[in-house]
């Protein structure tokens, strides 16, 4: 018996020494990847390097506690677990680092980010959904600092929602009841970020399965912690949140970063804390070490004493680990050189194979093109010229794309005057490739699945006699509750949406009739509002985040551009995010609240459907369609349009206004007049009056910014009456300028035009306060009228005479 419980026991102790073995394997093979890729950067095979040296063991830790439909939002220093979780190899590794556009060699994000950014793939080959619940998952990194915080409340408060709410189906495929838990990690001195602590108060109101790891070695860069947090300790300070028996909050850990014992009890328990109870967590990992410094664009020599050097080099995790597992008779010194040395060989072998699948397509592409460069020269006048473009590209070892294309372009430059088929062969051969590799670079910006929103189908509002004039709100309540009747994945949140329903009563009684899960108030945090919903829509919800007023979509505007609007595009199509950001603004008197920064929101979401409906069965309409699609979008609601009349259609839930469409809501033949939002009103008002006035305007509802007007129907317009202008809000140079680019450059309507297309916008302030300050700061019904009538004076001064 004594010798079976021995047996036992040795066994026991052989599946954990294999185990050890395998974490020191991994953490090994992390470091001579870090080594290495900094001398790819430093000989100049790659651009750039960040590495995840000296973090090594906390993540080996923390993947033994990851399970199957967890969701890690981290940042550019996790590669160690990358690869301890099977998401990470050395080849691709390498392949992020030289930017290999081939999604099969570099799955991250297909060479769109640099290295260090880390996802996994979500989506199957059509755009349709994966069954999370079967893998690990990452979310898609981004650089900006405490960036990925806001998005972490959101992957995480959805188990939270899949646990609560009974009317989603069990086997759904993105969570096993709640079960998972979201893993955010984040450098010491990043935590100064507003986004951290904003996400770590909402993370304690909501009570929501998040473990946040603070990877601590003492600096931002070169910048030390005593000017980085009070105290030099975010567990220190944070210490106000930590739960007791009267208060919800966080669970707070510290633990030392180079003791693998502790690391993992740690991680250990705070899965656990976190999955079975629904409470975050703050793991402060200290005392780690950034043994090449920041990146690879300084030395932390210039920064760090001799002292702090030596101790790093002592308590550097991978030194610890080693030494940990000789002390304690798990390896022999001599058996972890001999593994050492193998990862080493390793690593240079998965660094070659690497380099050799990013370099062999292009030197493929690079000996095409000097093939029909060379017989360009053969038959060309400018043959001396020529040759040469050919000669040095053939001369170049490790080409890039760009020294392909530049050649074949000089190439035709110089036999602009001449015909043959060489020359033929060659143009045809840069039309074919560059569409072709531009895809490799400009792809996925928007959906390109069956659920894109530019092709769900429109469906018209339909009335019958029992349809009455009511307050427009009562449309988008109303509309609202439909929705919510037949999509149980649907919620909406934010400040005031709740218990009152919104401000303006669009969401009068939803809270009531579906619940505070679904329908729920929140703090005055935009940032966190948006990155709850970023985070739900990766785990297969459909949130609605409410920003109150579109001024305060500044708060959240970072996000929204270096996060949201990037997804699709930064994983080239692995990862989606159909949050729906629900705003309301246009028309407003004052600096704030004014509703005018349409020109800087369009030009720094792209990748974000940004649509702007006139009244509330447009927005109703827009919110139907984006249920049917898998795409994001900012709608934009008309605050002074809740209380006026509008008739109530029948088939709430179903009707849908086309997204990228145009409306002409009035023909004409003398000019059109193109507008959105609010501003309308104004346009048909002036209308009117330019009737009097003998001028037929034709008046065309944009409806949708991002995007514009595909089907080219105002260049139709343009046509017709061979005149343009454009009328909206916002700032001189914005949104206007925009909508006229559009029209004339993309449209290319400036052959149809007989007089110089014009722009109205507000004065280059904010608006001033109060009636007055509204007519002298925006468009009015006169600016409309004096506009179009001097472009008509032009025209016909006869027939349209001016007071001298």
């Amino acid at each position: 018996m004594q010798n079976s419980v021995n047996g036992q026991q040795q066994l026991a102790r052989e599946d954990f020494k294999e185990e050890l073995l395998s974490d020191y394997k991994v953490a090994v093979t992390s470091r001579e990847c870090s080594l290495l890729g900094r001398r790819e950067v430093l000989t100049g095979k790659a651009k750039f390097g960040i590495f995840g040296d000296g973090k090594e063991l906390p993540q080996l830790a923390w993947a033994r506690s990851f399970e199957n439909g967890d969701f890690r939002s981290g940042y550019y220093r996790d590669q160690t677990f990358m690869m301890a979780i099977g998401e990470l190899t050395i080849e691709q590794f390498f392949a992020g680092l030289y930017a290999n556009t081939d999604i099969n060699d570099e799955p991250m994000s297909a060479g769109r980010q640099m290295g260090g950014h880390f996802a996994t793939h979500s989506l199957n080959e059509d755009g349709s959904w994966k069954r999370l619940i079967d893998q690990k998952n990452s979310s898609a990194d981004i650089s900006p600092t405490a960036g990925q915080m806001p998005r972490l409340l959101g992957l995480a408060q959805a188990s939270k929602v899949y646990r609560n709410n009974d009317l989603i189906a069990a086997d759904n495929g993105f969570s096993n009841k709640g079960n998972e838990v979201a893993w955010g990690t984040i450098g010491n001195a990043s935590t100064s970020e507003g986004h951290f602590w904003e996400t770590f108060n909402a993370a304690g109101v909501l009570q929501v399965p998040m473990v946040i790891s603070v990877w601590d070695d003492d600096y931002g860069i070169s910048v030390h912690a005593k000017h980085q947090t009070t105290k030099e300790s975010i567990s220190k300070i944070q210490a106000g949140f930590q739960r007791d028996e009267k208060h919800d909050g966080f669970e707070i850990m510290v633990v030392k970063g180079w003791d693998y014992v502790a690391l993992v009890e740690t991680y250990e328990k705070a899965s656990k804390i976190s999955r079975e109870q629904h409470v975050p967590v703050l793991i402060h990992v200290d005392e780690l070490t950034q043994p090449q410094g920041h990146s690879t664009s300084g030395s932390h020599e210039r920064y760090k004493d001799e002292d702090r050097l030596k101790w790093e080099r002592e308590y550097d995790c991978n030194v610890q680990f080693r030494k940990w597992l000789i002390d304690n008779d798990f390896a022999t010194e001599e058996e972890l050189s001999e593994l050492e040395k193998s990862i080493k060989k390793q690593v240079r072998e998965g660094k070659k194979a690497a380099w050799n699948a990013y370099l062999n397509p292009i030197t493929s592409e690079r000996d095409e093109a000097v093939t029909l460069i060379n017989a360009v020269a053969d038959i060309s006048s400018n043959g001396v010229f020529i040759t040469p473009l050919a000669e040095k590209l053939k001369g170049e070892k490790e080409p890039y794309r760009k020294d392909t294309f530049e050649a074949v372009r000089k190439t035709l430059r110089y036999t602009l005057q001449e015909k043959h088929d060489a020359i033929t062969a060659l143009n045809n051969w840069l039309t074919e490739n560059k569409e072709r590799v531009q895809e490799k670079y400009s792809s996925n910006l928007y959906s390109e699945s069956v659920e894109s929103a530019v092709q769900v189908e429109a469906v018209a509002p339909i009335y019958d006699e029992t349809s009455e004039d009511v307050d427009a709100r009562l449309i988008m309540r109303d509309n609202f509750d439909a929705l919510f009747a037949t999509h149980p994945e649907i919620m909406v949140f934010g400040e005031d949406a709740g218990r009152i329903g919104d401000v303006n009563q669009g969401l009068e009684g939803m809270q009531e009739k579906y619940g505070e899960l679904r329908v729920a108030d929140t703090g005055i945090r935009e940032a966190t509002i948006l990155g709850q919903g970023i985070g739900l829509a990766m785990r297969g919800l459909r949130p609605i985040a409410e920003i109150q007023y579109l001024d305060y979509l500044l708060y959240c505007l970072q996000l929204m551009s270096d996060d949201l609007a990037t997804v699709q595009y930064r994983t080239a199509g692995k990862q989606k995010s159909p949050v729906i950001i629900r705003t309301r603004g246009h028309r407003l008197e004052g600096i704030w609240h004014s509703g005018s920064q349409m020109g800087g929101i369009i030009n720094l979401v792209r990748g974000i459907h940004v649509l702007v409906p006139r009244n509330m069965t447009q927005a109703a309409g827009f919110y139907n369609t984006l249920m049917a699609s898998d795409e994001p979008a900012l709608v934009v609601e008309c605050l002074n349009g809740y209380r006026l009349k509008e008739k109530l259609p029948v088939n709430l839930g179903e009707f849908r206004t086309p997204i990228g469409k145009v409306e002409t809501l009035r023909e004409g033949k003398d000019i059109t007049l193109v507008s959105y939002g609010s501003t309308l009103r104004i346009v048909d008002e002036a209308a009117t009056e330019l009737e009097r006035a003998g001028i037929d305007v034709e008046i065309i509802d944009a409806q949708s910014l991002l995007p514009f007007d595909l089907n080219h129907e105002i260049l139709e317009s343009v046509k017709k009456t061979n005149r343009l202008l454009v009328i909206d809000e916002d700032v001189p140079g914005g949104a206007s300028s925009y909508i006229l680019q559009q029209i004339v450059d993309v449209q290319n309507a400036w052959p149809y035009l007989d007089s110089k297309p014009q722009c109205i916008a507000a004065k280059p302030h904010r608006p001033a306060y109060g009636t007055d300050g509204d007519y002298f700061s925006k468009p009015s019904v006169d600016d409309v009228f004096d506009k179009v009538y001097d472009i008509m004076n032009e025209v016909n001064p006869t027939k349209f005479p001016k007071h001298s």
